[in-house]
């Protein structure tokens, strides 16, 4: 019998990054996430991609 369930992705995630912040700076990051239609967790990585990209 086959393996049921989701399959293994080609790259793990194993890091886990936690962040503290004020209530005024999560109510705006969920503000800008719901409003692009994105999770959380989505528009924290497209940041870091940006502050890459800008500051190479």
């Amino acid at each position: 019998m086959g393996k049921k369930g989701r399959p293994k992705s080609d790259v793990t995630k194993e890091r886990m990054v936690t962040v503290r912040m004020s209530d005024a700076e999560y109510h705006a990051l969920k503000e800008y996430s719901d409003r692009h239609q994105q999770t959380i967790t989505e528009t924290i990585k497209t940041g870091i991609e940006l502050l890459y990209k800008t500051h190479k």
